[in-house]
């Protein structure tokens, strides 16, 4: 699916800073996979990665946190700032489809995702890990991330893996799946006059 450029660019670039972390995000939709990614949590910046390639987004982001004391706060505040960039990329939705969803295999994982970009922000995550940790990393991080992005995003977000072994395998077509849902979601639709909304507004 060949994304349709705006006429306007939807891009944002968001900053926070808190005594606990230092994030910088840079977010253009109708891009063409680009990604600079450091924070310092490498799995994260694996799964940030992905998100960027897969749904064809520019994708930068710079973080700085307190690792030292948790993974917590970093995990989270960079899904709180991907929502606030998400939203603000958007703009007032006129011409996107709204919907998507992906279904994305992995070896023996298929994870299933679908996003509607309502404005009502509700996520449902059903994703069982055989393992919690890779390395020193907690994976449960992973929920609390995509409730934030949800959050500040405003979108609804559902997360079903539907069976899997391998805890990297379950992560990781989680992620690519979200990334695809989310390219056709954002996607702008030459049928689409205004919103996709009997309301007029989302």
């Amino acid at each position: 699916m060949k994304k349709v450029r705006s006429a306007r660019a939807r891009r944002a670039v968001i900053k926070r800073a808190t005594k606990e972390t230092n994030i910088r995000v840079e977010w253009s939709l109708d891009g063409t996979g680009k990604t600079r990614i450091n924070t310092p949590i490498p799995f994260l910046d694996h799964m940030l990665d992905l998100l960027g390639r897969h749904g064809f987004f520019d994708l930068t982001v710079q973080a700085k946190g307190d690792t030292h004391i948790d993974d917590h706060h970093t995990v989270e505040d960079i899904g709180i700032v991907l929502g606030d960039a998400l939203k603000q990329a958007l703009g007032d939705k006129k011409g996107i489809r709204r919907f998507g969803f992906a279904s994305v295999p992995l070896d023996e994982t298929l994870a299933q995702v679908t996003v509607d970009l309502s404005g009502r922000p509700y996520l449902v995550y059903n994703a069982k890990l055989p393992n919690r940790r890779i390395k020193n990393f907690d994976l449960y991080l992973f929920q609390d991330f995509f409730e934030a992005v949800v959050a500040r995003g405003a979108f609804n977000l559902h997360v079903n893996v539907l069976y899997g072994r391998n805890p990297h395998h379950i992560v990781e077509a989680t992620f690519k799946a979200f990334a695809k849902a989310l390219d056709q979601a954002t996607s702008l639709d030459g049928r689409v006059k205004g919103v996709l909304s009997t309301k007029g507004s989302l």
